[in-house]
């Protein structure tokens, strides 16, 4: 099962797309919403619990925030510690069109420029990427084979433009996140490093839909108001409240340094498909060689990153571009990324819940779509309904 983060992977036909209901369309009471019209929320962060220190949860509380609404982000490793603070970072504004996350993926391409300046974000920026098909030889071929191509120039065969400044842009996931919880955190929302181990739930009122009353922390209950799980790919806790079995497909990837900056990003067809991001500070990232999808028990923060698979990653470029080939390795490392059982992003209000909401599954494109997705999820939280994002594409229902 090889998963690449390339356009088409999130594709689907499924059937529960077709949904005629909104996902905020049960006629329930928002519970953020009080008589005299104010939020709640507004004076206690506990308000609501966010449940996973990734860029989907802070994107959340930074888009609550940017609403006056705090929040409590709950981690057990801290923020951006997983997938987040490990992963590439290319927005592409188009490679999704057609597919349930075409125009989610659109909106938040446009969003990621607007948040870089507003966060000032120094590795945000445009570039050009290519597809190049190469045979592993390592051989130099003819110049016409190489017209185009910025650094990559043993063994190609090939070679198109996959997109341009206007449908390709870059950001550093770390820096993104940080800055979104520094906003957050300046805001009033705060930080808790725990272990989250269940939901507590309100006694039977003979009610249609259960109340999430608090969460389970290190074994202490901490009360809540609202919880959104946006926990990954580990899944236990979401299990408890859905049946939604979560995945996660393990990617490896090292950072390597030309003594240059280069602009052309670069997605191989050939030698394991590899996929290379260079960064405006100087390092090259490069991932590739996904593992098959499993149910995820390496646990976050302490996730095993195999040498022979970033020795393998570093080998490959070396017959790729004789440029890579004297390159410093700054860093090597692997994460997760959470897909649900049909690869699209599972996002809304938990089936048969009146305060529990879920955003996760994002698979690749979990930067990318972060900050729509932020957006969308505030909106439901604080109105009831999402209006910038039709999140019917996402709807938990499909996995009642």
């Amino acid at each position: 099962a090889n998963v690449r983060c390339f356009a088409g992977v999130t594709r689907s036909s499924h059937g529960p797309f077709a949904a005629t209901q909104p996902i905020n369309g049960s006629g329930l009471p928002n519970p953020f919403h009080r008589s005299d019209g104010t939020t709640r929320g507004d004076d206690s962060a506990n308000g609501i619990l966010i449940l996973g220190g990734g860029v989907i949860g802070v994107s959340i509380a930074y888009h609550l925030a940017l609403r006056g609404v705090k929040s409590t982000l709950v981690d057990r490793a801290g923020i951006a510690s997983c997938a987040s603070g490990k992963a590439g970072g290319l927005p592409a504004k188009d490679w999704n069109d057609g597919s349930p996350v075409g125009m989610l993926a659109r909106k938040s391409f446009d969003m990621h420029e607007q948040v870089a300046k507003e966060l000032n974000l120094p590795s945000y920026r445009r570039l050009k990427c290519m597809g190049v098909a190469v045979d592993g030889t390592g051989s130099k071929p003819g110049g016409a084979k190489l017209k185009d191509l910025e650094w990559t120039d043993l063994g190609v065969q090939g070679a198109r433009l996959m997109g341009d400044e206007t449908t390709i842009a870059q950001v550093n996931p770390k820096e993104l996140v940080d800055a979104m919880w520094s906003f957050a955190e300046g805001k009033g929302s705060t930080f808790r490093k725990g272990i989250v181990e269940g939901l507590e739930y309100a006694g039977d009122d003979g009610s249609r839909a259960k109340r999430v009353t608090g969460v389970v922390i290190d074994g202490a209950i901490v009360p809540a108001e609202s919880v959104v799980m946006s926990m990954g790919p580990w899944g236990s806790v979401l299990q408890q409240a859905m049946d939604c079995t979560m995945l996660g497909v393990k990617y490896h990837s090292v950072l390597m340094r030309t003594g240059r900056v280069l602009n052309e990003a670069v997605f191989f067809s050939g030698l394991g498909d590899p996929e290379v991001y260079p960064r405006n500070d100087g390092h090259t990232y490069v991932t590739g060689f996904p593992d098959p999808p499993r149910v995820v028990s390496e646990v976050p923060g302490e996730v095993e990153v195999r040498e022979e698979m970033c020795t393998r990653l570093v080998d490959t470029m070396k017959k790729v571009s004789s440029e890579m080939g004297g390159a410093e390795i700054a860093l090597k490392q692997s994460c997760y990324l959470p897909f649900t059982k049909d690869s699209v992003p599972c996002m809304g209000i938990v089936p048969k819940h009146a305060n529990a909401y879920v955003a996760t599954g994002h698979g690749c494109w979990g930067i990318m779509n972060s900050l729509a997705s932020g957006l969308a999820m505030s909106e439901l939280i604080i109105n009831g309904e999402a209006t910038s994002v039709d999140l019917r594409p996402f709807d938990p229902e499909r996995f009642a």
